[in-house]
């Protein structure tokens, strides 16, 4: 007996990007589990923050825009991060109706018949027409790879582990990274740690100053160049630089923030460089960022020679009914409302034209 479920549209994911791009769909009139449905893994309402350190507190985050249609107010700053935002979240999906299923891992989205796409899924099958995959980065964390480093004695954790600096209390720490990551880990876990180290592979580069709308504008164009090109997306950050603001100036003059150039390779006790030098380490806190999690699209074939998925506007170019939120220029959450606006509206144009069908 075949259990598949017919919809309009599947959306994948229900961080920022997936409840902007539902929102969308409420609005202009898409009626969810008849005409849309979103599939969510995670154990419940947050998106990636419901995964963020307790250290995180919400006065620390910088930049969270609120989602479209309900504002974010009267939060403590104090309270961390992953409560504050989970809680919205929670809220917001109770407020505008919708529906999100979770715990729904999604397997595999693959061709289906007549036009339509097949999510394959823990919870069952769904065909339809269109998908809005905003399934962010936080489940592939990635893992540099240097010569020696199974044989490292230590332990060796991601940021997608690390769970506040206390647990790093008189050991000696490696942090590896430049992004805001990085420089979040060496400022909390300075002062509990024997000692720490900094590693990056390129210099940091520290902005100063407010960082206002043309230059925002200029830092996303070129992420979008990049997907344009069907490269990986780099985040935003990688080009606007690092805040230069109270916390880390005073970290650049403690020295818990002096860079030191990348290592060559990782012995049993620790790191080497070429020429000799040693940094003994009981800990080697990987801050090197995350990958885009859309393995389960594989059977689609979107991936381009250069590695990524070429999108145009939030279009896959491979498959005009795959519509990618929360990917590479539309990574920030201000992005991602966007994205899942203009998602949205593209997919309304072309189920009025007739089934999308794969160029």
């Amino acid at each position: 007996m075949n259990n598949t479920r017919e919809v309009e549209v599947v959306v994948i994911g229900a961080g920022q990007a997936g409840l902007a791009a539902a929102y969308h769909l409420r609005r202009t009139g898409f009626e969810p589990e008849r005409d849309f449905v979103v599939l969510d893994h995670s154990p419940g309402p947050g998106g990636a923050w419901q995964f963020r350190w307790p250290s995180l507190t919400y006065g620390k985050v910088h930049g969270m825009h609120a989602l479209p249609g309900m504002e974010l107010t009267g939060a403590d700053p104090a309270r961390p991060s992953a409560e504050v935002v989970s809680g919205y979240f929670a809220d917001y999906e109770r407020t505008f109706d919708l529906r999100v299923l979770r715990p729904v891992d999604v397997r595999a989205v693959r061709e289906g018949t007549g036009g339509r796409l097949l999510v394959e899924t823990s919870a069952g099958s769904w065909s339809t027409r269109a998908l809005i995959n905003a399934t962010g980065t936080w489940d592939r964390p990635f893992w540099p790879r240097y010569p020696g480093q199974q044989t490292f004695r230590g332990r060796q954790l991601h940021t997608a582990q690390y769970a506040g600096p206390e647990e790093f209390a008189g050991r000696r720490v490696i942090v590896v990274g430049g992004g805001a990551s990085g420089t979040q880990h060496l400022l909390e876990i300075g002062p509990y740690a024997a000692a720490t180290t900094w590693v990056t592979r390129r210099p940091p580069v520290f902005r100063e100053g407010p960082f206002d709308e043309d230059a925002g504008r200029a830092a996303v164009a070129l992420v979008e160049e990049r997907v344009r090109q069907g490269l990986p997306p780099k985040s935003v950050v990688s080009v606007t630089g690092l805040p230069l603001n109270d916390a880390v100036r005073a970290g650049l003059e403690s020295g818990v923030l002096d860079r030191q150039p990348m290592f060559d390779r990782i012995t049993p006790e620790g790191v080497e460089w070429n020429g000799g030098r040693r940094v003994a380490a009981d800990v080697i806190l990987w801050a090197t960022g995350f990958r885009a999690a859309v393995d389960h699209l594989r059977p689609l074939r979107l991936r381009e020679q250069g590695g990524g998925i070429r999108v145009e506007g939030t279009r896959a170019v491979a498959d005009p009914r795959i519509h990618l939120v929360g990917y590479g220029p539309s990574a920030s959450t201000i992005g991602a409302n966007r994205a899942g606006r203009a998602a949205v509206r593209d997919i309304r144009r072309l189920l009025a034209e007739g089934d999308p069908v794969a160029a």
